[in-house]
């Protein structure tokens, strides 16, 4: 299946698309060792300090990077989600040249009610903006588009994190 916009792509886009919509998923091999650094997140984001949710999300984001060898991101959180008349903004991956340090860019807060996001939803958008990092860097697509695949990815890892860290705590609770 492919999304309607695929229709407007150049003949090289949609070879990256389809490049994209191959790969489905995004081994972690043994997940266990990041579920010190999900539960870190998870309790940083219900303290509702800025700061604290920042530097959680960089350990996690650096030993993701780390474990499939790619440079690593600089991670932003940010209080309230910008919005517009299309809604609100989660995430945001930018980078300027091939030399230049990716940024993440999160937000932690809804717009409406200011409320700290729920942590699986943070963590999706988190995954989200490393899976556009990992389409350049791991996967060596020239774009990284939003494909059927893509999305595949971003639940992959989601569902590997939210594993490892519910394994985890029933070890430890035992």
């Amino acid at each position: 299946m492919v999304f309607s916009y695929y229709h407007r792509l150049t003949a090289k886009q949609r070879r990256i698309y389809e490049a994209s919509d191959r790969v489905e998923a995004i081994p972690l091999g043994s997940a266990v060792e990041f579920a010190a650094e999900v539960g870190r997140l998870q309790s940083a984001l219900e303290s509702e300090v800025r700061i604290s949710v920042e530097r959680a999300t960089q350990a996690l984001a650096d030993q993701l990077t780390r474990r499939f060898g790619v440079r690593t991101v600089r991670v932003r959180v940010l209080e309230r989600r910008p919005s517009s008349r299309y809604g609100e903004l989660h995430g945001l991956y930018e980078v300027e040249n091939a030399r230049s340090q990716p940024v993440v860019t999160l937000w932690m807060r809804t717009v409406q009610r200011r409320q700290v996001v729920a942590f699986k939803t943070f963590l999706r958008t988190l995954l989200h903006e490393l899976v556009h990092h990992l389409d350049y860097e791991w996967l060596k697509l020239e774009d990284s588009l939003h494909t059927e695949g893509f999305y595949k990815r971003e639940s992959s890892l989601l569902h590997q994190l939210l594993d490892s860290a519910t394994d985890s705590a029933s070890v430890s609770r035992d």
